[in-house]
């Protein structure tokens, strides 16, 4: 007789106990946050190259479908960002280099001895003008004119010479500062490359682990529309800030209490709009160069142009920042503060750069 075939056999399941769990758990949690922490660098460079792949990979998209090979299509794509930022930088760089020499002429007529002696009187003349402003709005307790003469002879006496070393080490710091970045650049740019040329498979790889739904754009696309909106509403974010602190400038030259902001209100509004592409630190640098000059050319002017740069930065933390991300993002306000502050906290400036694009592609 034939006998009857059993039920296939079927495997046991592994069951790891629940202490087991409840340690292994958060051990491996923990190595991971530290294996993270140590190659903070790493993943941030990873995670900017990520991005820039999704961002450009629609251009590579279009022209694969002109019949375009991609590997040439990614070479075409590099050399005319190349080119655009060359060309940029060439006008923009004749005009800093201009703007620059003016601003030099202005600086070494201030620390020349022929002209020494009418700042220091301009200075003086300035802080008595601060102290009748404190007297006349019941501020006569805060007593600044002594102060302020003896700060004014003390900087007028100093040494250029006791800054040289400092001056050195500043320079040296800023190349080996240079070389790294650089370096870093290479490397986001080479592993960006390697992402586009790959992208075709991840696209696959991607569907087939999370297929999209009835009538839904893949997940690749959704992720290059979510970043492709953040990119958006960053351009937007820094034309206003920068319109506005140009604006700003150009006020306080015009009422003359920042002398020679007006001049240069268009030149400090650009770079204050470039460098606010850098999240959490951008607005900061962009308020350098302005209160720089200030400083130098008229130094209680300097303080207005302090004010209105805090002004900025406040308005722009609490209510630009929020609404236009958030509205080019599609996430509420308080989410997109909330993803600035976590990432600073969490990565420190890698972090907040890159918080507002990963939660757009998460979202």
């Amino acid at each position: 007789m034939r006998r009857m075939a059993g039920p296939p056999a079927v495997a046991a399941k592994v069951q790891i106990p629940r202490w087991i769990q409840l340690v292994g758990l958060p051990l491996v949690l923990l190595f991971l946050w530290t294996v993270a922490g140590a190659a903070r660098h790493v993943i941030f460079l990873f995670l900017v190259a990520a991005l820039i792949a999704f961002l450009l990979n629609p251009i590579v998209r279009g022209l694969t479908r002109v019949w375009i090979p991609r590997g040439f299509g990614v070479a075409i794509v590099y050399v005319t960002f190349a080119a655009i930022v060359i060309l940029a930088g060439a006008a923009l760089g004749t005009v800093v280099v201009n703007q620059t020499k003016s601003s030099a002429s202005r600086v070494n007529d201030y620390f020349t001895v022929e002209h020494g002696q009418d700042h220091r009187t301009h200075a003086y003349t300035d802080v008595d003008k601060l102290q009748v402003w404190l007297d006349n709005h019941h501020l006569s307790s805060l007593k600044v004119r002594k102060q302020g003469h003896d700060l004014v002879d003390k900087i007028r006496r100093k040494d250029v010479s006791k800054y040289t070393g400092k001056v050195i080490n500043f320079v040296e710091g800023a190349a080996i500062g240079t070389v790294k970045f650089l370096f870093s650049l290479v490397l986001v740019i080479v592993v960006s490359v390697y992402m586009l040329l790959g992208m075709p498979r991840l696209a696959k790889s991607i569907d087939r682990r999370f297929p999209p739904g009835p009538g839904a754009p893949p997940l690749l696309v959704r992720i290059e529309h979510a970043l492709a909106s953040y990119v958006r509403g960053q351009v937007l974010l820094s034309l206003i800030i920068g319109t506005s602190a140009g604006l700003g400038l150009w006020l306080l030259g015009t009422l003359g209490w920042a002398p020679g902001a007006d001049k240069y209100a268009v030149l400090f509004g650009a770079w204050v709009a470039v460098t606010e592409l850098i999240p959490y630190i951008g607005p900061w640098l962009g308020a350098i160069p302005p209160f720089i000059y200030e400083l130098v050319v008229h130094p209680i002017s300097a303080l207005w142009v302090a004010l209105l740069f805090l002004g900025i930065h406040q308005l722009e933390g609490h209510v630009v920042v929020p609404n236009v991300m958030g509205n080019a993002l599609r996430l509420h306000p308080l989410l997109v503060i909330f993803g600035l502050l976590a990432g600073g906290e969490i990565y420190g400036l890698p972090g907040a750069l890159v918080a507002l694009p990963l939660l757009a592609a998460c979202r």
